[in-house]
């Protein structure tokens, strides 16, 4: 039996520059979130400005989700993405300059709301860039070494960014970098293909009706609608990353460089799995595997909790790293083999919505929590939380620890007028 050709995306010439630029534009986004992270609690000293930072980029994401995703179905996505970005640099740039001149805190927040104005119309249309450059059979390769580029980034920018705030005692040369980063992938994306993307047949559906085909479809479609609810709370529960200034400085003492490292943690051990999933055949009960990462996140999210040791600390964060990426590859998987091409947009733009409804309001809720009860408290009932959410999404959908390998499962060409009346069949699958 022949070995799986773990390069086999990789060899297309557009994937490979899609890659390229997507790990430059993540490595400046990391980069200024950590020294987003610093500065505001350098600043203030106050738990409730960490949790404000996911706050203001929520609301734009969750305002703008249904015109993002019709937009990335409508025109070109890459043209899309290339606006997003733009934004995002202009943003950074922002940052920069408010951070040199010494603005006030306010300033910052606002232009934080603006970068999730960018980010709403950046994620459905770069997440559903990809199943445009790639065959089917390839995408379960094509998200492992996009995932791992991902991780890399995640995991050097983090550490970069601390090693510079605290070289230079400042995030000003951060916020350039970041800056940097989105415009070079701006460049990356001009030279990609302009892909239209074919519309379903039949009668269109206008307005809010249309709007909302990409939420019908998750909601009608149980398998992903288990997958992202459980990525959601877990997130929004065991997410500890808002919290690591926190932890730098007040509970582990390694300042700025050490919290640097503490937010690359979790892309080492994610990039570590992402590589070997390269080298793996797909999951053969993707389900299985999907419920007990999720699970080993929140055990790890535990013990990063109560630890008071640097050393476990980082150990116990590179397993959140590790098992977070097999859930995100089996996530992704998911959504783009089952989604037809006309509606990736619109189902990518919600998708978003549940993962940066995590996120973001994760951010809030880890800070909100740490500023009544402590950081500790907030990150130890997290992990216990997530373990929870494991054991209700395996009640509430039992088709998901069914679920066997990824690639025996096929784009659903559902019309979109009937995905409101549609039931699912026994498979928890509509179709």
């Amino acid at each position: 039996m022949a070995q799986p050709d773990s390069l086999a995306a990789l060899r297309i010439p557009t994937v490979r520059r899609f890659a390229v630029g997507r790990i430059v534009s993540v490595l400046g986004a990391q980069m200024l979130s950590v020294a987003i992270g610093w500065q505001l609690y350098d600043r203030t000293g106050s738990a409730w400005s960490l949790g404000l930072v996911g706050l203001v980029q929520i609301v734009p994401v969750v305002l703008l989700a249904l015109p993002a995703g019709q937009a990335a179905d409508k025109y070109p996505r890459r043209f899309l993405a290339m606006g997003a970005h733009g934004v995002l640099a202009i943003c950074a740039t922002s940052l920069a300059l408010v951070t040199h001149l010494h603005g006030p805190t306010w300033v910052i927040y606002c232009i934080l709301f603006a970068t999730g104005v960018g980010t709403s119309f950046r994620s459905p249309s770069v997440g559903a860039m990809l199943p445009q450059l790639v065959p089917p059979e390839l995408f379960t390769n094509a998200n492992a070494w996009i995932t791992s580029g991902f991780q890399l980034a995640s995991m050097s920018g983090p550490a970069l960014g601390g090693f510079i705030i605290a070289w230079t005692g400042s995030a000003t040369l951060t916020y350039v970098i970041a800056a940097a980063g989105h415009l070079l992938f701006v460049g990356v994306l001009m030279t990609l293909p302009t892909v239209i993307t074919r519309q379903e047949p039949g009668k269109r559906a206008t307005g809010l009706r249309d709007a909302l085909a990409g939420a019908r479809f998750i909601f009608k479609t149980r398998i992903m609608l288990a997958a992202m609810t459980l990525d959601l709370f877990a997130v929004l529960l065991g997410g500890a990353t808002a919290l690591l200034p926190i932890f730098a400085k007040d509970v582990l003492h390694v300042g700025a460089s050490g919290l640097g490292w503490l937010r690359a943690a979790p892309s080492v051990g994610a990039f570590s799995m992402a590589l070997l999933q390269t080298r793996l055949p797909p999951w053969k009960n993707a389900g299985r595997a999907l419920l007990v990462t999720v699970a080993g996140f929140g055990a790890a999210t535990f013990v990063f909790g109560l630890s008071r040791s640097f050393p476990l600390s980082m150990v116990a964060l590179a397993f959140t790293g590790v098992f977070d990426n097999v859930s995100v590859v089996i996530r992704l998987t998911l959504e783009q083999v089952l989604t037809p091409d006309s509606m990736r947009g619109r189902v990518s733009s919600i998708h978003y919505v549940f993962i940066g409804f995590s996120n973001e309001l994760g951010e809030f809720e880890s800070g909100s929590t740490a500023a009544l009860f402590g950081p500790i408290a907030s990150v130890v009932g997290g992990g216990l939380g997530t373990l929870l959410v494991v054991a209700i999404v395996s009640w509430v959908w039992p088709e998901v620890s069914r679920l066997g390998s990824l690639q025996e499962l096929k784009p659903l060409e559902v019309p979109r007028e009937e995905l409101a009346a549609r039931p699912a069949n026994n498979t928890g699958i509509v179709g």
